[in-house]
Order: structure tokens, then sequence, then C-alpha cells
């Protein structure tokens, strides 16, 4: 099957979901609109114990079960794990991995990575949990050209309980991809990992109409229902346009462990979801909330969360469009010219944290890969309007009724676009928007409904925006693949369009996209941080993207009204992301939340 260089073919996301997700991609998952006057919480009466959370997703026949596609519910997010579950779910502060559908794991170098299932696990229609569904994934993905096959070469069952992933490219993120993708049913999934695996046995080539053929009409597949290994289940009658129930799975091998009969998800974005969280009738939910918005919670005495995302937003180019900034100094100076604690402080308050090493990865995260010494060398880019000014006048840059005009000629007067409805990234534009204008490149903000933002930044369809930087996945090579790799290299329009070539003062000419590939390969975690460290210290120089800040959550956590057990903010568990390894799914799964009352 031919490939080429590396695949990078992924999934649609959406905000959230990326924050989580190694292979991010665009983002697609409407929120729904409904929301008020509809009841809260009547899916469950008579007493049953009952977990009110809140994510967005589509209504039938939009939104479905086929979770390898987009517009599945709870696809790639913190309920998926619930439903159908992953093999294990990664401890942030530990740096450990909790058994869940696979007991046991490892590496057997030079390329092999073994993994033992759990035993007398079944699936909700009763068919055994067996390797057979590790194939049945493993093959759906490798069909859709999905991440993990960038790194393996084929998944073998050894017997009914034990498989071996063998590597064509050694890494240690393979643990990651293998253990933390949820795994299918093969009572739903087989035939289509039998039509794959004829197009693997053939060598059929995946761009040959064969094979898309098949990848159409597998992303035409709509099952009539989820089959699930987690303890809960989404209840079909239950789908309405404010909610939905998933009701306990008494056959679940982990259905003794979970404490609630069921748990009620209500749809929407922030505005859908805001007063229902003020009327108590959510538990918990992990959407960007506005300051005001923060504050009425507080009033109503519900607990804010503030985990690390990892991630936060980012001042994005389109290099095609704007010539203007192609030199790296010309973005050190605009850099320096954004007060970027303002910017965290007026977006989100105690939740935004402006970035201190500048390295395009998370500061928390950073800080395991690269030394004290290299990090204390990273330019922090502190707010200095007049150091800034100099270095565009050094470039030949000069005003024009308050405007930089480059030596060629080009006035620096752009559209700032960003998605509407994300509160946080919306108020960081605007603000933006004034310090660049200040500043002088004239800066007008275009807010855009954040299911269309997404296609338009990955079209090339706009010339400054906000986006994401970083990535709530543990290793740094995925936080360096998101800006250069999934909205550039990658995307459908040429993205951000820049050039993965690059001439660099500290290092000469570098190739991104080999460094990239280099920061995860082998299986010498030591041996990946020189790279890891060379990348960060490039990006640092090059800012290809400029982050502004790092958010924290604001997510409101209900104690005492239907939920409890919450643990104290200094608990390792909450350096855990709040939608990838989601600490609350941990801690509904092990039996930490529980019934108020109980």
């Amino acid at each position: 099957m031919s490939t080429g260089k590396r695949i990078y073919r992924p999934r649609e996301l959406s905000r959230r979901q990326f924050l989580g997700l190694g292979a991010a991609g665009a983002g697609l998952l409407l929120a729904g609109c409904g929301g008020g006057g509809q009841g809260y919480g009547e899916g469950g009466g008579g007493g049953a114990a009952e977990f009110h959370g809140a994510y967005p997703y589509q209504l039938p026949p939009i939104g479905h079960y086929n979770t390898f596609v987009t517009n599945a519910f709870f696809q790639l997010t913190l309920y998926q794990d619930v439903l159908e579950m992953p093999m294990a779910m990664y401890r942030w502060a530990e740096r450990k991995y909790v058994p869940y559908m696979a007991t046991e794991w490892g590496y057997e170098p030079p390329d092999v990575f073994k993994v033992t299932l759990r035993k007398g696990a079944k699936w909700s229609d009763g068919s055994e949990f067996t390797s057979k569904d590790i194939v049945a994934t493993f093959n759906i993905l490798r069909l859709q050209e999905q991440l993990a096959w960038n790194y393996l070469a084929s998944v073998e069952p050894d017997d009914e309980y034990n498989l071996t992933f063998k590597m064509k490219d050694p890494s240690t993120v393979v643990e990651r991809l293998v253990l933390r993708e949820r795994i299918r049913a093969h009572s739903v999934y087989g035939e289509w990992s039998d039509k794959a695996q004829q197009l693997f046995d053939s060598d059929a080539d995946s761009e040959s109409k064969e094979y898309r053929d098949v990848v159409t009409k597998f992303e035409e597949f709509r099952p009539e229902q989820l089959v699930v290994s987690g303890p809960y289940n989404i209840d079909k009658k239950s789908i309405t346009e404010s909610q939905l129930t998933m009701d306990k799975v008494d056959t679940a091998w982990n259905a003794d462990r979970t404490n609630f009969d069921r748990m009620i998800i209500y749809n929407g974005e922030v505005p859908a979801v805001t007063p229902i969280v003020l009327s108590k009738d959510i538990d918990y939910a992990t959407h960007g909330f506005p300051l005001a918005t923060e504050k009425s919670f507080k009033d109503q005495g519900i607990r804010i969360l503030r985990p690390p995302t990892y991630s936060g937003p980012a001042l994005y180019f389109n290099y095609a469009k704007i010539k203007a900034v192609a030199d790296p100094k010309v973005r050190q100076a605009i850099a320096h010219a954004v007060d970027m604690y303002e910017n965290a402080t007026v977006s989100l308050a105690d939740s935004a944290r402006r970035s201190e090493y500048m390295t395009g990865v998370s500061d928390v995260l950073i800080k395991d890969w690269v030394s004290e010494q290299d990090l204390a060398g990273m330019n922090p880019y502190e707010h200095d309007p007049d150091k800034a000014t100099s270095m565009m006048e050094d470039l030949g840059f000069e005003k024009d009724g308050g405007v930089w005009v480059s030596p060629e000629g080009e006035r620096m007067e752009y559209e700032l676009g960003a998605p509407a409805e994300f509160a946080d990234w919306s108020a960081a534009a605007k603000n933006l928007a004034d310090q660049l204008t200040s500043f002088g490149i004239k800066t007008t903000v275009r807010t855009v409904t954040f299911t269309q933002w997404e296609p338009r930044v990955l079209d090339g369809q706009f010339e400054m925006g906000i986006q994401a930087w970083g990535q709530g996945q543990p290793h740094p090579v995925y936080s360096f693949q998101h800006p250069l790799i999934t909205y550039n290299v990658a995307a459908s329009g040429g993205g951000i369009s820049y050039d993965m070539t690059q001439d660099t003062e500290s290092f000469g000419e570098v190739d991104l996209e080999e460094l990239i590939i280099q920061t995860a390969s082998g299986l010498d975690e030591e041996g990946q941080k020189a790279t890891v460290t060379k990348l960060s210290k490039i990006f640092n120089e090059l800012l290809p993207v400029i982050p502004l800040w790092e958010r924290l959550g604001n997510n409101p956590a209900l104690d005492g009204e239907r939920v409890t057990g919450w643990l104290p903010d200094s608990n390792p568990i909450y350096q855990n992301s709040p939608y990838e390894d989601s600490f609350a799914v941990m801690m509904i799964m092990d039996g930490t939340l529980k019934p108020a009352g109980q």
C-alpha cells in the first residue's frame, strides 16, 4: 500500500477534542441550540443516582453511532471513554497508565509492543471482548490512514487475549497511540475490518479508486446503536435537542465500581449550557466560560476547577497572503509588541497563564523534556514596544499614517479571524487587535461561527487568526505537529503555508518536518530529549505561530447536589487534561465520585 513520506489524514475534531488528541485535525462538532425550558433532568426520576454532564452533539440523522467518522456521538471526547473504553488511561502527574481493557503491556525491543487484554469482559450485545476487537479497531484506523499507522507495520493476535504490535518505525508514542485508542466491537465493525484487510493483502494503493470506494462506503456506514464495553450506553429514545441519557450497563466488567445509574448529557456550547449550570442541573462541564459567567457560578457556590489543558490560543499568520511577516524578526517584534499578560487577564483571568518559555509546548510539559539550563536560555518575549519598534525600523519598515509599511510596500492592515462562540478566544482576538493596531498593524476582528472557522484555517481562507498552540498529550511531538503539520503540511487548502525548510541563527538550515518526526523516533525517551530541545529552541526563535497564553480549565464542578467526592485541588489527578485522560471520567469509573448522601 502506497502511503508516501508520511501519513497525515486526521479525523475532524472540535476544539476540545483537538486539545486532547494526538492526530488532531479540523473541528466540526456542532453545538446544539436547545437548552431552555425542556425539563432538565426529567429523563431520570424515581430516585435514581445521576451524574449530569454537558457536551455538544448532533441530533440524528446527522448524529450517529459510527464513532470512527465525523458527527458520531461523543467521538473522541471524554464521554466516549465510558462507552467504548480504551485499553488504559494516563495519570499525568505519576506518568503511568491505569489499566482498563488491557491488563499488561510493554515493549520488546527492537520493534515489538505487546498487550495482554482483560479476560471475562463482555460487550453490551453479549459478545466476548477479545483480540478480534483490537484487530478490527486498528484495521479500520489503518484504512483511514490514522496516525498510529505512521509507526505500526502490523497488529497480530497471538491468541484471544494477547496481541503483538509490530512497529515499522519504533517510537515511544506507540504506547500512547495503542493504549488510548477507544476499542470498538468486532461484532459491529468486523465486516469492514475484513474488507480493509483484503485491501492490505492485495497491496492496494491508498489513492486508488478501489481503496477510496471502501473508505467512502465505510464513512457512510451507520450502526443501529452503540455496542459498548464501558459501564454506560446511550438510550436512543432519550435523545432530544437539549439532552440525552446514558444508562448503566450492568454487564460491564466495571459496572460495580461506578456509582451512578445513569448519566445525563446536556447538548450545546457555552450559550446553551450556561443557564443549566446556573440552575445547578449540571454537575460538571468543560466549556470555556467567560469571566462574568464564571463569577456567577462562584456566586452560586459552584466550585471552579483549573486543570492544565496543555494548550491555548496563538496568533496564526497565513504566509501565502501576508508577505511582511516572512522574516522571523518581524514575528519576534510582534511578540514583543503584545502584552500577553494583559491579553491573558482580559480573556480568562485566573484560567489563563502567559507562556514563559515560548517553545510551542506547554510550560508544564516542557520541563520534563528540556533542561532548566536550556529553558533559561529561551527568549520569553517580554512586553517591550520600544524594542519592537526599533526591530521593525532596523528591518526597513516605516510608518505611514500610523501603519507599518514593509520595504516592499505592503501596508500591514489585516483581518484577524476567531471563532465567535469561544468566549475566551474571541476576547483574546479583540484585545490583540487593539494592541496590534496601537503598535501599527491595523487589525480588524472578524468572528466566524466555530463550525466554519476550522475549515477556513485549513483552506487558507484567512489573513491572521486565533488558533490553538500546544496539545493535551504527554509527548511534545503532538504540540509541534499541530501548527506545523495539521494546519500547514496536511491542511486541505495549504493552511498557514509555512515553509518547513528554514534558516535559523542557532542551527543553520533545518527541515522542521524531519525534526518533528525525530522527536518521537526510537524507544529511548532520554535520547529524544535532545531533539525536543533543539526543536524547542528553533520554535522559540522562528515563532511560526505566536503563543498568547496557556489555558487552564475553568470547569464548574457542583458538589453536594447530586454528586459528591470531588478531590481537593492539590490532588495530582488534576494534572490530567480535562479533555484527554479526563480526571472526571476516571473518578466516575473508579468510584471516587458518588451520589450525594452516600
